[in-house]
């Protein structure tokens, strides 16, 4: 049983939640870095989905789906109004028919794998309609996503959550204990250790967890920044402009390695 003082540990710092504030500045910054993002690699004209954040809409995600189509892809919200989590559900697949059908539909519109951008509790519901349906998913990447742990969200978003969805770690405790392994398909989870909602232990597979297509990356930035922040988005045109089934490690390359820090550091 997981003690107190564990949980406590797991929770993000109040002095990163009480400076999620800066996402402003971070917006601003990539603002003017814009000309530098644009020379990152250009996209083949696949569909992106980008699922937005709990209690969040597709208007959160606007900067994003804009900078996608800029690089050259399809990309859309998930048009399903705010995220309530209503969508998380127990049974054969964690998430909804609704959603599955949404990135269904793209894949037949489109004759072509999805990419799933996911936002918090949005990447969490990325990786599981991908280990759902893994023959319509190209590829997925998570944004400050607490998949590796019920207890890793700050405690205000995580009594929001219940109050509308109930103890998801009682009332379905397989189903959680299923979104921890990243699915069957080319996965990135970023992250960030000043996350003040997320805590960032929880956003990042487990070493025995990885596998050939999964990957950790650790940025520096707010949570509520993580959709505009400058380094965030080289790192998504970077993954998403790969061929399919071409798929390798982002910091496989010198420079990356240079610029972003290693995510196993102690």
């Amino acid at each position: 049983m997981t003690s107190l003082a564990h949980i406590k540990s797991n929770r993000p710092k109040i002095r990163h939640l009480l400076s999620e504030g800066r996402a402003l500045f971070e917006f601003g910054t990539t603002s003017m870095l814009m000309p530098l993002l644009l020379q990152a690699p250009r996209g083949d004209d696949h569909p992106v989905i980008v699922i937005p954040g709990f209690l969040a809409s597709d208007i959160s995600t606007k900067p994003l789906r804009s900078f996608l189509k800029l690089k050259g892809y399809q990309p859309s919200g998930w048009n399903l109004g705010r995220n309530l989590g209503t969508h998380i559900v127990g049974g054969k697949h964690i998430v909804s028919d609704k959603l599955i059908n949404q990135v269904i539909k793209a894949h037949v519109k489109h004759d072509r794998k999805v990419s799933i951008v996911g936002w918090s509790l949005g990447g969490i519901l990325a990786r599981e309609i991908a280990r759902a349906i893994p023959d319509c998913v190209r590829q997925v990447i998570s944004l400050g996503s607490p998949f590796n742990g019920p207890q890793g969200s700050a405690p205000v978003a995580s009594k929001m959550f219940e109050l509308i969805n109930g103890d998801l770690s009682k009332r379905e405790p397989h189903a959680v204990a299923k979104i921890i392994p990243p699915p069957q398909v080319p996965c990135t989870a970023i992250f960030s250790r000043s996350d003040g909602v997320a805590h960032w232990k929880a956003c990042k597979n487990h070493d025995e967890h990885l596998h050939e297509l999964s990957e950790n990356i650790e940025v520096k930035g707010s949570h509520m920044g993580l959709g505009h922040n400058a380094q965030v988005l080289w790192i998504i045109a970077n993954r998403l402009a790969q061929k399919e089934g071409q798929w390798t490690p982002f910091l496989h390359k010198n420079l990356h390695r240079i610029v972003y820090p290693n995510p196993n550091r102690a």
